[in-house]
Parts: structure tokens; sequence; C-alpha cells
């Protein structure tokens, strides 16, 4: 087994562990089933990448997040370490091929959603594997008391069935002490074994502002915080219409969402991070798998759903352990529009059938068909299609999702790829036979090494340049011998990918749990209701509020957040009270002084404060007026 503190040196130039990472990492290669709940930022990712590095065989890594996959798989590549990820966009030859490579090859970390477990091809190629280790990320998702239950998660324990012995490692970065129970149960921990950072982010200084007009007062912040920021909002509409006003004021911003096209939100991220944009205005699609440390400020314009995603969009800020903000700008209108999202995001039974039904129609699917099926989904086209609410058909799909009919991805670029599928010699003698495609298979060939062996990254545009025809006549012809069996194609996508779990049924048939509808509204009402909370709240230190909610009580006030700022002010603190006293003492040590002198005499503190301390000391005989009405000591 190799040193853990040599791979992490040579992997990630570091010579020594964050808090908590080595005691995680000395768990799983114990052989242990392990929770970690590390906050944003804390680098979960090295918990799971370092032991599996330490040892022969491949880890499997099971996360929700398509374009949080391809961004681990893309730095572990960049290390040259051999990371595959499937997804549902991929071919089917495509999977086949990599998850030959799992059992024969050197792969080192294979990715995948937990909708794949459920496939026949990915079962049976696991059982072949020579797997050591289970990470399952964002593992609050298999609890159903959790903020963003995923009823595919529950699949998850079916590894120890087709995986005897192998430990599982869960992560998350937010979690409630119900959900940390409920997730080792969820998973068949053999034993409880939980390993917490506190919560707490010291650097952090969280800050509510009541605020009519949130464009100027974020203006203001901009102009006062130096560094960069984020801004979240809740829709797409608002990311472009803030950017562009901040623009206007001279700040240097820009919006992101998840509908601009994969090469666009790549550009934006990239200048963001590189610092050539100051602001980033978007919505939650931002930010997932971003590790900038030098974030000075995240706003948020809009009331979160709860305050788990709160605390995850917030933690962005400071990870270079730096001073940093967190503000929340907030209104009554806010109120009535947190409790409008929360009562739409839970659509009648009649709108969750009528929602299936569309999707049937949509793909013209005849009920006791569809099964393992998966198509690109663009919900702008399909609503509009059927007149239906995009928010609507959004929560119905989530409703249908959850009692596992289908299953939705989130939006990711895929660029084309091609394979081969004939061998070299039955490739020639196509060519012989069939002269008028014998230049297009040459120039493929010419331009893109490994084609017999996997699937390829080609783009169709270049590829019509060098031939000198249309893109659409490149893309007609990869069509044409894919039919003919001689190379496989898979053509690029921007959406997300819907794939039905089970054959369709008829939508009056659609089974929906009633208890589950009941106890899920409940929850969301509980989470609301925490966030209102959080923002109302005036006497509470903020930091505590969060860190209460997240199961650490007896915690200190963090004496930087707008309530403790607004406390300190008037309320007289042991720290206060010793050094005023102090003062005091030694300045009427000297001589007597009547009250306004001495109270002008004390320095860094507020009039309040020092006149509350003479009273204190009066009433406890250390100080006493003398003839001369002058304050001495007693």
């Amino acid at each position: 087994m190799a040193a853990i503190h040599d791979i992490l040196e040579k992997h990630w130039g570091h010579k020594s562990f964050r808090p908590l990472q080595e005691d995680i990492i000395n768990s799983v290669l114990n052989g242990k089933d392990t929770l970690a709940l590390l906050p944003t930022g804390g680098g979960k990712s090295i918990c799971f990448q370092v032991p599996a590095l330490a040892k022969e065989g491949i880890c499997i890594v099971v996360s929700p997040l398509i374009a949080l996959m391809k961004d681990q798989v893309e730095n572990l590549v960049k290390k040259d370490i051999k990371a595959i990820a499937i997804t549902s966009a991929m071919h089917k030859r495509e999977i086949d091929i990599a998850l030959d490579n799992c059992v024969h090859g050197k792969i080192k970390f294979l990715y995948l959603s937990p909708e794949r477990l459920e496939s026949e091809i990915v079962r049976v190629r696991l059982m072949k594997m020579n797997v050591i280790l289970i990470a399952v990320d964002e593992s609050h998702c298999i609890s159903q008391w959790g903020y963003d239950f995923r009823p595919s998660y529950l699949k998850i324990a079916e590894l120890r069935d087709l995986l005897p012995g192998i430990p599982i490692l869960a992560l998350t970065a937010t979690a409630t002490p119900e959900v940390v129970k409920d997730i080792q149960v969820k998973l068949f921990f053999k034993k409880e074994n939980v390993l917490q950072k506190s919560f707490e982010r010291k650097n952090l200084a969280y800050v509510v502002l009541p605020e009519e007009d949130k464009l100027t007062r974020l203006v203001k912040i901009a102009n006062s915080v130096k560094g960069t920021g984020v801004v979240y909002v809740r829709n797409r509409k608002k990311t472009q219409e803030i950017a562009s006003y901040l623009h206007g004021k001279n700040i240097s911003a820009d919006f992101y969402h998840a509908g601009l096209d994969g090469k666009m939100r790549d550009l934006k991220q990239s200048n963001w991070i590189q610092n050539k944009t100051r602001v980033i205005v978007c919505t939650n699609a931002f930010g997932m798998g971003i590790d900038k440390p030098d974030v000075r400020f995240v706003v948020h314009m809009d009331l979160p759903d709860s305050l788990e995603a709160y605390f995850q969009e917030a933690g962005r800020a400071g990870r270079d352990e730096q001073k940093a903000f967190a503000i929340l700008l907030y209104n009554n209108g806010d109120k009535i529009e947190l409790q409008r999202n929360v009562e739409m995001s839970f659509p009648t039974l009649e709108e969750i059938r009528q929602t299936y039904q569309a999707l049937a129609n949509y793909y013209q699917m005849p009920i006791g068909s569809g099964e393992s099926s998966i198509f690109n989904f663009n919900i702008t086209e399909f609503c509009d299609n059927y007149k239906l609410q995009a928010i609507t058909v959004f929560n119905s799909l989530k409703f249908i999702e959850r009692e596992g009919y289908i299953a939705l991805t989130d939006a990711v670029f895929q660029p084309s790829r091609i394979k081969i599928d004939m061998n070299r010699e039955d490739l020639y003698k196509f060519q012989i036979s069939t002269p008028k495609y014998d230049p297009f298979i040459k120039l493929l060939l010419r331009s893109h090494s490994g084609l017999f062996d996997s699937f390829v990254k080609i783009n169709e545009f270049d590829i019509a340049k060098k031939i000198n025809i249309k893109k659409d006549e490149v893309i007609k012809i990869l069509n044409y011998l894919q039919q003919l069996k001689v190379l496989s194609y898979a053509e690029q996508t921007e959406l997300p990918q819907l794939s039905f779990l089970r054959a369709r049924v008829d939508a009056k048939d659609l089974f929906l749990s009633r208890e589950n509808f009941s106890m899920l509204k409940q929850r969301a009402i509980e989470r609301m209701e925490s966030v209102l909370n959080y923002a109302e709240s005036t006497h509470k230190c903020r930091n505590q509020l969060l860190l209460a909610y997240f199961g650490e009580t007896n915690t200190e006030r963090c004496n930087h957040c707008d309530v403790c700022l607004e406390e300190n002010k008037t309320t007289l603190h042991t720290e206060d009270y010793e050094n005023i006293s102090k003062q005091i003492k030694a300045l009427l040590a000297v001589h007597p002084m009547d009250l306004r002198h001495l109270v002008d005499s004390v320095i860094g503190s507020n009039e309040n404060k020092i006149l509350h301390t003479i009273q204190l000391m009066e009433d406890n005989d250390m100080l006493k007026y003398n003839d001369d009405n002058q304050l001495c000591l007693k």
C-alpha cells in the first residue's frame, strides 16, 4: 500500500492534509463504513481519491450531478490518473467499452449516476471489477428527511449484495442530525461511524440586510467589499438584468444559468475564475465543483428554499480562510414569494398525471413500452407543445421521479463522438465496394487516432470544412454509416436526459404515495420556516442559528455577523468589562477624575459600555465619588 502523504504530495502538491481528511482516509483504509461531513470547500474528493490511489483496484463514485462528475474526471486525468464517467448522454456501445476498460484496464475511478446502478449491464460488470471502495457523494440525497431527496439513491445499498465486504464512504457538506442517522441506516452501515468537521466558518460574516431597494444596496456592497463576488437570484431573466445593471454602474459583471450553451457557460465561468469578470450573477446552477478560494462576498437577492442550500451557496465565499461576507437581502415581499414557491412545489395529482400523459405523447410511447429508453428533454419546447406551465411541469417531474417512473439528469454539454465498429479488414473491403464514402472514411482515419479502440470526440463543422461540404451533409453521412454498422455515432447534446425507468403505464394508474406527498410537503414547510426564522431573527447570532440547525449547540457568538455587531454596540460582554475596568483602574490610580473626563480618556470602546462599566464598578464598591464630585478608587 502506497503512503497517503506521498500520494497527496505527488498528485496535489500538498505536504499535509486539511483537518479531518487524514482521519477519514485512515478510517476507509481500515475497511470501515464512514460518513464524512465536511463543509463546502472542505476537500471531500481527496477523502476518497487518496485511499483509492493507495491500493490496487478501482473506486466506484456515485454522484447525482453530471457536471460535477465531468469536472472531477477532467481534474484526475490532468493529474495522469485514469478516470471515466458514465452518463445517460453516452452511446450504448460507448458505455459498453468504458465498462470493459474498468474490468480489464487500469481505470482507478468510475463515476456513475445512481440511476446507472439499476441497469443490468452495469451490475454484471461491477461484479467482475476489483472494487476497493464505494464513494457516495452528496449522500444527503438518500434521506427523505433531507432537502434534496432522490429515490434512485435508495438503490445504492444494493451494492452491498453485488460487492460484499467493500467499505462505503458517504460524503456530504450539509446534513442535519436526523439526516446523518438516516444516511447510515439507508446505506446499511455495519456500525455508526461519523467523522465531522464543525460547520463553523470563523472567517465568514453572515449578514441579513432588510432592504426594499436591493439593486442600490448591491452596488454599495460591491463598491465597499474588494475582490470577486457571487450574486444568487431565483430566475434566469434576473441574472441578465442584474449583471447589466452592475455593468452600467462600472462594476465588471456577467450572468450565468443552465439555459446557456456549454461553451458559453465554460467561458463565463473561466473569465470569473481568472478574475477577468469580478461579479457573477447566477442561479443555483452555478457553483458546484468550483473551487475559487478568493471569493470575498456572496449575496443572495432572494430567499433560498432551505438553510442547507443557503449554507452551501454562502460557503463559496472565503475558502482561502480570509475575511469574507455572506449577505442576504430581505424584505416582506420575499416572504410571500417563498411561501408561493413552496406551494407551487406541490402540484395536484391531476397536474402530475397530466404531465406524465404529455410525456408519453411527446415521445409517442404506447402503454407497456419504453422501459430503459433515454431521450433528450427540452422543457421549454415540451411546455410550449402542450401549453403547460414550466414550474408545474418541473415539480410534477420531480414527483414522478420520486416514485421511480423516470430519471431526469442535469443539462450538460456532450460533444459528438464516433467509433469504427468494423475491423480494419472489413472496413477496407467496404471502402473498395463503396468508393463514394472512401474519401470521407480516409479523412476520419487521418484526423482522429484510436477510432477502432474507443469513442473519439469529433467536430462535424471541422470535418465539413476539410472535405468542402455542409455540416448537415456530414451528419447525414455519419448517420448512414451508422445504419450500415460501419461506425457508431453519438451526436452532441446540450440538453438534460430523461430516462424511463419503467414501462409506460396509463396515466390514471400512476401511483403516487399520499403519505410521501404529505410528509414531503410538511418537511418543505419546516425548511421554509427555518429560512424565515434566520432572515427575521434580530437577537440571535447568525452563526449560532446556522450551527444549531446542523446540530451544533453550545457555540459562541461569532462577533462579526450583523446581529452580533449591533449587540456589541450596547451589550457589555466580559471581555469589554475587563478591558474598560482595567483602563479605569489605571487612570484613577494616578488621580481622581470627573465623569466626563474619565469617559473621554478610555479608548477602544463606546460611551454606553464605559458608563455601564463605571456603574457596575460603583455597585460593587470598587469606585466612589470624593468631596469634589470626582471618581476615585475605593
